[in-house]
């Protein structure tokens, strides 16, 4: 058995709108096995005195590609999967050193690279995984030129050039693709059920899939005791996913008040990822971010902050998301400072530590400084209470980093 003991701790998660000073943690394995607001007694452990430094839960994130290696999507199409994947767990790898232990990815990791991080191979968050994203012919995950035709009688040698999503077209397709993916050990299923801003081909204003096939792939995922999550920005593309049974709402960028109060009638969520379009907008040239997808990023840059304030508004349940590319991934921990202008830092703390862990159905596993609970614990320079911008600059006031029991990350040598 592997047990440390965290002394003199001040206590920051999102139960409380102030911090706890004076706590005591102790690790057993993979747990917390105590906290206590006195000195906790225990033999053969190592301890580490904060003095009365900051301790909370690690970060999560609901919205990530860790497979999103370029800013041009369409650039992975010319490189070898080997190297995609060398360049994914240095991705994963700065994630869980900037605090993240663990995250939603929203297509591309399968289960292999999940395990890879449950067993011990790659130093990341824990992942929870869709596999291949769903989408129609034409649809945000198609990435092919408007050069080459279409043969729907070769889906599948279609289906193999995508590496974020697969083809499907049609209520027995779209049943066999979400079955599929669930059988290769997804996590949940990724629709792309509206335009978007990476795609070269598909309006942001147009919706993807029919009623009958959204329908058909909710069915599969509930059959497996799962959700999905839908990639969508405009009302009507929120709300055919409400009323098919989608349980998380992607960007929803452009959602109306009739759309947020239908979004919290269904008890569904809301992620935003304003992080993304803030880095895009300042870094989409200099990265070689196809001018398509520029023009089309203005349509939705600005309005995602009043979305979150609708959503907020409507009593909507808010994730928290950032859906970086390429080089942006560094300013990860930067969506805390923009979801506090909405939210708050006790609401966008909360965003992250208790909403994004009950999207995934780990709220009783993740996200709180609580006995029973996984030991994902960092140390801060700082109160987010107070500061959430103590959060962000790609780690450099998270000193220590532990995940299931382990420390991957001490910059302080305090351990």
């Amino acid at each position: 058995m592997t047990a440390i003991l965290f002394q003199n701790a001040t206590l920051v998660d999102a139960t409380q709108t102030e911090a706890r000073e004076g706590f005591d943690v102790l690790v057993e394995d993979d747990r917390i096995k105590e906290v206590s607001d006195s000195r906790i007694n225990a033999n053969d452990v190592r301890k580490i005195d904060l003095k009365g430094g900051t301790l909370m839960p690690g970060l999560v994130d609901a919205h990530v590609h860790v497979k999103a290696t370029d800013l041009n999507l369409a650039l992975l199409g010319v490189k070898p999967s080997s190297y995609i994947y060398a360049q994914t767990t240095k991705i994963m790898e700065g994630m869980l050193q900037r605090g993240f232990t663990t995250v939603r990815d929203a297509a591309g990791a399968d289960k292999g690279l999940a395990d890879a991080v449950d067993h011990g191979l790659i130093a990341g968050p824990r992942l929870r995984v869709c596999g291949l994203s769903l989408s129609q012919t034409g649809g945000h995950s198609d990435q092919r030129p408007v050069t080459v035709m279409s043969d729907v009688s070769s889906n599948e040698r279609h289906n193999l050039m995508q590496h974020f999503g697969r083809l499907a077209d049609g209520v027995d397709e779209c049943r066999r693709a979400a079955r599929d993916e669930l059988r290769k050990g997804a996590h949940h299923v990724k629709i792309m059920a509206g335009g978007g801003v990476s795609s070269p081909t598909d309006p942001i204003e147009n919706t993807q899939y029919s009623m009958e096939e959204l329908i058909a792939i909710n069915q599969e995922a509930a059959a497996w005791n799962t959700y999905t999550m839908a990639h969508t920005y405009t009302p009507r593309a929120i709300q055919m996913c409400v009323e098919a049974g989608t349980r998380t709402l992607e960007h929803c960028n452009l959602i109306d008040v009739e759309t947020a109060e239908m979004i919290a009638e269904h008890d569904a969520y809301h992620v935003p990822t304003n992080i993304t379009y803030w880095a895009l907008n300042k870094h989409g040239k200099e990265y070689g971010f196809p001018d398509i997808s520029i023009e089309k990023l203005k349509t939705i840059v600005d309005a995602g902050l009043g979305a979150v304030e609708i959503s907020k508004n409507a009593g909507v349940k808010i994730g928290f998301g950032t859906d970086l590319l390429g080089p942006c991934h560094h300013y990860q921990a930067n969506e805390f400072g923009l979801a506090a202008q909405v939210l708050g830092n006790h609401g966008a703390l909360k965003a992250s530590l208790e909403t994004s862990a009950e999207i995934m159905y780990m709220e009783n596993e993740i996200g709180k400084v609580q006995a029973g609970f996984k030991a994902d614990l960092i140390v801060v320079d700082g109160n987010p209470l107070n500061d959430i911008t103590c959060l962000e600059n790609d780690g450099a006031k998270i000193p220590l980093v532990m995940r299931d029991g382990i420390i991957f990350k001490d910059t302080n040598g305090i351990a």
